[in-house]
């Protein structure tokens, strides 16, 4: 299967944050996969509370910051979102991330890698992030990868400590790499509008 370029999206900025480990893992299953990847930490990006998104500010004027992040994201073939669970939802980093994009995403993939320190995974929140990225054009393929105890999985580098953990995300991968395939190969003819 052809190189992807993937753009992963953590979402916690919490001190203490444990869902990095998820995010390393990942991404390092992907680059073993032949893709390119390209974690987008919004710790590193500090990025402000949403006032505008970066499709209201004149061409040119944007912010550094969300500049780089909207070629990132044009440039992308699929999503991967890591997200943890907070009160049953999503980060509010990875929201005010998020948020500030929308037709950045359009046409492509995306897939949920879901924590929490607890037994269900982060399952709750990725029901809500599920809702919000097909509101954002980048509906999530129908797999999760739910990550129970995140804290007592990986190491710190993101390596697990339970290696069935690199088969549910080949698994999890093989679907997110089939659907970024078959949207790129349709984005080549034209999308609606």
């Amino acid at each position: 299967m052809a190189s992807l370029d993937l753009l992963i999206f953590y979402g916690s900025v919490r001190r203490d944050r444990q869902g990095i480990k998820a995010a390393r893992f990942i991404v390092s299953e992907c680059a073993a996969r032949g893709h390119r990847t390209t974690l987008v930490d919004p710790v590193e990006e500090q990025l402000p509370l949403l006032d505008r998104m970066y499709k209201e500010y004149p061409k040119g004027e944007a912010p550094e910051v969300l500049e780089r992040l909207a070629g990132k994201i044009k440039a992308a073939d699929a999503f991967i979102i890591v997200s943890g669970e907070y009160n049953h939802s999503i980060p509010p980093a990875l929201s005010n991330l998020l948020d500030h994009f929308l037709e950045e995403y359009f046409w492509r993939p995306s897939a949920i890698v879901c924590y929490s320190a607890g037994a269900f995974g982060g399952v709750r929140a990725a029901m809500q992030l599920r809702a919000m990225l097909c509101e954002l054009g980048t509906p999530s393929i129908p797999s999760l990868l739910p990550i129970p105890r995140v804290q007592d999985t990986f190491d710190d580098d993101g390596r697990p400590r339970d290696e069935s953990y690199h088969k549910r995300a080949a698994r999890f991968l093989d679907e997110l790499e089939w659907y970024a395939n078959a949207l790129k190969t349709a984005r080549q003819s034209g999308v609606p509008y």
